[in-house]
């Protein structure tokens, strides 16, 4: 029994010797595979985190025609409001606003306390809003052209949006709709036919293309000019660079009311 209790003190000295080598051994040999994993880990989180994490309140803010703040927004969600306040502060520094333009095609969310919040700022405001909605505007967003409607602080302009009604219907193809979203002044598709349907050129055949070089040529030919005296070449009239122009119908009709009132304002001051 001693001799058996000895070979098992020396066995177990051996476990340990051996347990303790390799604990020694675990760190330094899966530290490179552990990090990569945990970074791994981490990404995937940061991921599906992001997916679900909302869209983004306020998409755009920009001024058009020089006095319009322009705002779109894709979730009417809690930061809104203070996004809109922010952006309205850093529009107001460098240019004297007439009005707004909040676009909630395509929009959505859930919170309509973050909708009055919204709209309770704008007509403190005291300046014209036009509401552009379509369809596929649905949830808070809704809730805020009602609320913004309600307060007789503007129009609603664009087609029906649930139980909603716009004041001025104006009705665009979808993928247009789109479009003009990512850039209001492009020329889309189906509106290049629909234009390019509604153009002529039968006027073209009465336009007189005789230039001074032409009737001098002429009168030459009739004796009334000395063939040596050469015509002058006519300066050239460098054309200004055309302004751009919105294109997008619905922005545009909102854009014509909120200048229409700015003049009407006027008027009375």
């Amino acid at each position: 029994m001693t001799v058996v209790a000895a070979g098992d003190r020396r066995r177990r000295r051996f476990a340990r010797r051996r347990d303790n080598h390799s604990a020694a051994l675990l760190p330094s040999v899966c530290e490179p595979f552990l990090t990569d994993m945990i970074r791994h880990f981490l990404i995937l989180t940061l991921a599906a985190l992001s997916l679900r994490a909302d869209p983004g309140d306020l998409i755009k803010s920009t001024v058009l025609e020089n006095d319009v703040a322009y705002l779109r927004v894709g979730n009417v969600g809690q930061n809104l409001p203070g996004e809109i306040q922010s952006a309205h502060h850093l529009l107001v520094t460098s240019n004297k606003l007439s009005g707004f333009v909040v676009d909630l095609r395509f929009a959505g969310g859930q919170l309509t306390e973050a909708a009055t919040a919204t709209a309770d700022w704008l007509t403190r405001q005291k300046l014209p809003v036009a509401v552009l909605i379509n369809n596929d505007t649905h949830g808070a967003a809704v809730e805020l052209a009602k609320d913004l409607h309600a307060s007789r602080a503007g129009l609603v302009f664009g087609i029906a949006a649930g139980d909603l009604k716009p004041d001025i219907l104006i009705s665009v193809d979808p993928l247009d709709e789109k479009g003009f979203l990512d850039n209001p002044f492009a020329m889309v598709s189906t509106n290049q036919v629909r234009l390019a349907a509604t153009m002529t050129n039968d006027f073209l055949p009465y336009i007189d293309h005789t230039t001074e070089a032409d009737l001098v040529r002429a009168r030459i030919k009739d004796g009334e000019e000395d063939d040596t005296i050469k015509p002058q070449p006519l300066p050239q009239l460098q054309a200004e660079p055309q302004k751009p122009s919105i294109r997008d119908p619905v922005l545009a009709h909102g854009l014509d009311f909120i200048r229409g009132v700015a003049i009407f304002r006027l008027w009375h001051s």
